[in-house]
């Protein structure tokens, strides 16, 4: 299934999104690198282990970003205009290396667009689980979508 149109989502639509990913140590440290981020607990396995967690910590703009990926497929892929911002970002669970985790969505508001007529505000709730299924991570995204031509 690829993205939707605008005018194709109603409030309420909710996707479980089919991919699951499991985090690696390399996803981990290569991301903390490439965003410079020295943090002990996300790249020093010794200060990790003596934090109240006990091991590393998986980058939390790794996790945000991994659930935002994960929703593409099925939300915005081939429709999307630009994501205008991202609120209320939440996590409220550690991820740790191994966790599987599965992302789900659901259509929270719709918006016409005053400047593009051919275009609409979809806000959708993303949600990231682990294996556990618990929530470790959440937040609103604001998307710019196509209207059906």
């Amino acid at each position: 299934m690829t993205g939707r149109f605008y005018d194709e989502w109603q409030i309420g639509d909710r996707i479980e999104h089919p991919v699951r990913r499991t985090v690696t140590e390399t996803d981990n440290l290569l991301f903390s690198a490439m965003t410079h981020n020295p943090q002990p607990l996300h790249i020093d396995a010794e200060a990790a282990k003596a934090s109240e967690f006990g091991q590393i910590l998986v980058n939390g703009t790794f996790t945000f970003a991994l659930m935002v990926g994960l929703s593409v497929g099925e939300t915005t892929l081939g429709t999307l205009v630009a994501n205008l911002g991202y609120d209320q970002l939440m996590m409220p669970k550690p991820v740790f290396l191994g966790d599987t985790l599965r992302a789900t969505t659901e259509v929270t508001a719709l918006k016409d667009s005053r400047s593009r007529p051919d275009a609409g505000i979809v806000t959708f709730t993303h949600e990231l689980h682990n294996q556990r299924g618990e929530i470790v991570c959440r937040c609103l995204r604001s998307a710019l979508l196509k209207r059906r031509p």
